[in-house]
């Protein structure tokens, strides 16, 4: 999950968006390494799964709208919906581990500063 993580925070200082086939690429990634291995993922790896599902969830519902081609729009749709149901099971097992929803609010600003310094 590390180099998945890794990777959306460079996505995130980009000045440009990534085409529509690198964001297909890395959202493949992303699902092949979670159907793997979701569950037996570490604290920190759930950690990172959620700010990488959320983040891909809400730069798809952006470009579904936001979509030349009807083709596409209706790709990042499926990816949204996808990601959408990832990013509430990681959630629930926060919760589980007794966070809450301003804890997770919390550790996300964190990990986008951390983000924001990784030059």
């Amino acid at each position: 999950m590390n180099a998945l993580y890794d990777q959306i925070q460079v996505y995130l200082n980009m000045d440009e968006e990534i085409s529509f086939e690198e964001f297909q690429d890395y959202y493949k990634k992303v699902m092949k390494k979670l159907e793997e291995n979701a569950n037996q993922l570490s604290e920190d790896g759930v950690w990172k799964a959620l700010f990488v599902t959320e983040t891909l969830m809400s730069n798809a519902e952006h470009r579904e709208h936001t979509a030349k081609k009807k083709a596409e729009a209706k790709k990042f749709h499926k990816m949204k919906h996808r990601t959408q149901l990832y990013a509430e099971h990681f959630t629930k097992r926060l919760n589980e581990l007794g966070y809450n929803e301003e804890d997770i609010g919390r550790v996300f600003e964190e990990m986008l500063e951390e983000g924001s310094h990784s030059d």
